[in-house]
């Protein structure tokens, strides 16, 4: 099989702009890079060709991987695709993925999360929490922003993650009857004075910002968490992680 060594290689120059959001909207494509990522996309069928160095690809589990096309690289080519300083040397396009339902009731909102970093862990957090969902409300980072997807641990493909308009989703677990707690620093109630339940949406924002006070006028209760030391304030992928796990309480 050829080996890819020139960045010139128009199959390189398409791998490296699906580091753009503009190309990832205008293909419906994204990459992953790491063979925990691709075994993840691997379960839910997205996985459209992969990618791997010389060294890698005579390590690749046939059995799992035979089945797709498969371009080998130099690993000079995997340093141009990568985000890392190391890159892991597999790499694989995915199709992005699409929900035609999302169903459930416990749902995570974010109101302009922009840290992909952040943005990564919270769904990380939301799928060990058990959340059914999580909603990216307009001015979030991109869904598939290289590190977001690579923070998140493979998390990005076992729940649904859309984007939407949060105030039409308010609406909608409204009329479903599921409470609604904004996270505030101000006019807000401890989380402690609400009790664990068993559905619940919980609302959060922006990194310095917070979430839009005309999104939190919507919320059946807008809660803070207790800070006993001297900071001011907690990470947002933190702070969402306190309140999803107390939120949910023992609820299996």
């Amino acid at each position: 099989m050829d080996i890819i060594r020139s960045t010139k290689n128009e199959k390189v120059k398409q791998w490296k702009k699906l580091l753009t959001k503009k190309e990832r909207d205008k293909t419906g494509l994204f990459l992953i890079e790491g063979e925990h990522l691709v075994q993840e996309a691997h379960k839910q069928g997205i996985i459209q060709e992969l990618i791997v160095t010389e060294q890698m690809y005579p390590k690749l589990p046939k059995a799992t991987f035979g089945r797709y096309q498969t371009a080998i690289i130099e690993n000079s080519i995997a340093k141009v695709l990568s985000d890392t300083e190391t890159p892991q040397g597999i790499f694989a396009v995915c199709k992005q993925m699409v929900f035609e339902k999302v169903e459930g009731t416990r749902f995570l909102l974010l109101d302009r999360v922009q840290d992909p970093g952040n943005a990564g862990t919270i769904i990380r957090t939301a799928d060990a929490a058990g959340m059914d969902a999580v909603i990216f409300g307009e001015g979030s980072v991109d869904l598939y922003n290289p590190k977001l997807v690579r923070s998140t641990q493979g998390s990005l493909f076992h729940l649904p993650v859309v984007k939407g308009n949060l105030t039409e989703w308010i609406q909608r677990l409204k009329e479903k009857q599921i409470p609604i707690y904004g996270s505030a620093l101000q006019k807000a109630v401890s989380m402690y004075d609400v009790a664990p339940t068993e559905s619940f949406a919980l609302l959060v924002g922006n990194e310095a910002q917070g979430v839009h006070p005309d999104l939190l006028k919507e919320t059946d209760a807008n809660l803070y968490i207790p800070i006993y030391g001297k900071s001011e304030s907690l990470n947002v992928s933190v702070a969402t992680g306190i309140l999803l796990y107390y939120l949910r309480g023992a609820q299996n």
